[in-house]
């Protein structure tokens, strides 16, 4: 590793954008349903509370008590009724039961064909990610070259930092690979 502080700085900033960019898709995934309960799926779901957009997961217990059922136990009772109604409206593709003290989510079996759905779809963020990944390569790479460019590395620092840099973004690229494996594993399961 080179002794340069500039060099330093620039892997740095190259590993937190990498890090960032592996939470962002790891919070993607959790956001897929599939096929089990996943309280994560109410992220997204937002409310109008007091003229305030609140996502439920800040308004409300949310509990999975079986594999198939989510529990929604909002603290104001007054907003039920607003909670049932954004989630009928989001994507999720669930219809809440409200019993007038409680919200149920039931999750049906997922068919085939929308496993096979799910599965291109976990694919294109992953590949997504892949992209984003080899963009900040890029980009600490062209930071690295002005580097030499302005004489403040060498050539061989430069090619000692390349391999970094790669090695950095192959570790990644494997971590983003074996979380997709295991989401879909987890897709065929249910």
């Amino acid at each position: 590793m080179i002794d340069n502080a500039e060099v330093k700085s620039t892997l740095e900033i190259f590993q937190t954008k990498m890090h960032k960019t592996i939470e962002h898709f790891v919070n993607e995934l959790q956001n897929i349903r599939a096929g089990r309960a996943n309280a994560n799926i109410l992220n997204k779901v937002v409310v109008d509370y007091y003229g305030t957009p609140t996502p439920v997961t800040q308004m409300a217990n949310v509990s999975v008590p079986d594999a198939r059922s989510i529990l929604i136990s909002v603290w104001d009772i007054s907003t039920l009724k607003d909670v049932s109604k954004a989630i009928q409206q989001s994507d999720l593709g669930l219809n809440p039961i409200d019993d007038g003290k409680v919200i149920r989510l039931n999750f049906p079996q997922l068919t085939e064909e929308k496993r096979k759905e799910l599965a291109k779809s976990i694919k294109k963020i992953s590949e997504d990610c892949k992209v984003v990944l080899r963009n900040e390569r890029r980009d600490a790479m062209e930071l690295l070259k002005k580097l030499k460019k302005d004489n403040v590395i060498t050539e061989d620092d430069l090619s000692s930092t390349d391999k970094d840099v790669q090695k950095l973004l192959d570790k990644n690229t494997e971590y983003v690979d074996k979380l997709t494996k295991d989401k879909e594993r987890e897709l065929l399961e249910f």
